[in-house]
């Protein structure tokens, strides 16, 4: 086991789909088996942009351990916490604040995407404009040296980082560690169902790793192939085919789908013969995952004891952190 610490998360809006599951889950899987690995259910980040609906953040956050425990995240060897219930986080980053000026976070381009992406314009709730901030102090929290992330959110680290040595420099006390962002090699972007974006809850365009069987095959069949391809003796495209996208990251069977791709591009081979084999593929990957997933639906005081507990040992090490810092900051009395 190496010494290095992960930390990584979700936000609890909503259960976790198949897009989560290719894009970071199975990378925790291996990497709880190798590091000291953190998952964090980041209802405080959540709140940034679902402030009106606190309900619906609280709901999730089982959602969210369900989904965990049911791909084989697994609490003896990964510490599962919930964000809002370590309070060592908003104090650090009420002493971060200090460290980076607002022209700092506005030139933060995950940030500016996210901004406009949202249309608050100039209207910004102070909380979301400074939740870079925040995820600086969820990562020096666990001195975690690793922090998976897509290549998007490598300006959070490089903020991190900064603030890291702003400290530390500022002072003279080596108590906070730089992160590495951890760019998985599995990490694969799945686009949606419609085929324009990546798969997201809010888009209406997610395979869910708890839907049913019905529902995986209404949504296998709805998925955006080729246009063009209106009779089954017409070529066809395999190029931002939804369903090849998918049969190339699923299907073990990689011959299969190169005969289907030659096949299809040649004509002769109709949509709905490529999606059934699809539906195949998923079911096999998502009717185990599902059925996990009920049983822990069944004992959710178990599940929550699970999160408590992972939440404890979580506490101990952030506050231990904190005590670092007050320390460095002459603010222990």
């Amino acid at each position: 086991m190496s010494n290095q610490r992960v930390l990584t998360g979700d936000r609890p809006t909503g259960p976790l789909h198949l897009g989560h599951y290719v894009g970071s889950l199975l990378n925790r899987i291996e990497l709880q088996n190798t590091y000291e690995q953190f998952v964090m259910i980041a209802d405080v980040q959540a709140l940034t942009d679902n402030f009106e609906t606190p309900e619906k953040v609280r709901a999730n956050v089982l959602e969210v351990a369900y989904d965990y425990l049911a791909v084989g995240i697994d609490p003896k060897k990964t510490t599962i916490f919930i964000q809002s219930m370590i309070p060592a986080i908003p104090e650090l980053t009420m002493y971060y604040m200090n460290l980076v000026t607002i022209a700092r976070l506005q030139r933060n381009p995950t940030l500016k995407n996210e901004i406009q992406q949202k249309g608050y314009e100039s209207a910004i709730p102070v909380g979301f404009f400074v939740y870079p901030i925040n995820q600086v102090a969820d990562i020096t929290a666990f001195k975690a040296t690793l922090v998976p992330v897509g290549e998007d959110q490598l300006p959070m680290i490089e903020q991190t980082n900064e603030v890291v040595r702003s400290f530390n420099r500022l002072y003279n006390a080596p108590v906070l560690v730089e992160a590495k962002a951890l760019i998985p090699e599995k990490g694969k972007r799945l686009m949606g169902l419609d085929g324009k974006a990546k798969m997201s809850k809010s888009l209406g365009n997610a395979i869910f790793l708890k839907d049913s069987a019905d529902e995986l095959a209404k949504k296998v069949r709805s998925m955006y192939t080729d246009p063009t391809h209106l009779r089954v003796e017409d070529p066809g495209k395999i190029e931002g085919n939804v369903v090849f996208d998918y049969l190339d990251i699923f299907a073990p069977d990689k011959k299969t789908v190169d005969e289907l791709k030659a096949h299809y591009q040649r004509g002769g081979l109709g949509d709905m013969k490529v999606k059934n084999y699809l539906l195949e593929v998923l079911e096999a990957h998502c009717a185990p995952i599902r059925e996990r997933r009920k049983m822990f639906e069944a004992d959710p005081q178990q599940v929550m004891k699970i999160l408590l507990e992972g939440t404890r040992h979580a506490h101990e090490i952030a506050m231990q952190t904190l005590k670092e810092v007050k320390t460095a900051m002459h603010l222990l009395y």
